[in-house]
């Protein structure tokens, strides 16, 4: 698969930015955990949250078996930032598009590894740490998770990362190489 046939494909849909990235190109950095760690309730509760996940290490080792990634963003039009309830609804929309991406991808005979803006919800009560991922296939952990530094991301390829209080930039990220 080519970029222009990839980039023609996404340009359908209501991405708002995008860039081809090397994957060997990217930070990483155990200090993202301590951001997880801290300040996000799914920490430890989910197989798409650390520590299921991995060390850092093993996560970037992991990001860097693939040949190419597609770093995307989309925007979520608000009425109130601080009404999280309405404002996390908005990312069902750019969890789709990640979806569709990823198995437009995987239909090319593409293996890929997606990453999104949370971590996976794609059960309502996740299996971890009892039983195997039920969904590993549909699975797609957050970016943060791996210990990627989003902010160096966006600012590599000069992408947005605020646009007012009234809009959310959603970001995902899809590892691919040929099968």
């Amino acid at each position: 698969m080519t970029r222009e046939e990839l980039e023609s494909f996404i340009t359908q849909f209501p991405i708002y930015q995008y860039a081809f990235i090397n994957p060997r190109e990217i930070e990483f950095s155990d200090k993202v955990r301590t951001i997880c760690k801290k300040e996000c309730p799914r920490y430890g509760n989910t197989w798409s949250c650390p520590p299921a996940v991995g060390s850092v290490e093993k996560c970037k080792m992991k990001c860097q078996e693939y040949d190419h990634a597609l770093f995307f963003s989309s925007v979520s039009d608000i009425t109130d930032i601080t009404n999280m309830k309405d404002t996390l609804k908005t990312q069902e929309e750019h969890e789709k598009l990640t979806t569709i991406i990823n198995d437009y991808l995987r239909e090319q005979c593409m293996l890929t590894f997606a990453l999104s803006s949370e971590s996976c919800s794609a059960c309502e009560k996740c299996s971890y740490p009892k039983s195997p991922c039920r969904h590993p296939e549909s699975m797609h952990p957050c970016i943060e998770s791996q210990g990627i530094v989003v902010p160096a991301l966006i600012e590599q390829n000069r992408m947005d990362y605020f646009l007012g209080e009234r809009y959310v930039l959603w970001f995902s990220i899809i590892f691919y190489k040929e099968a």
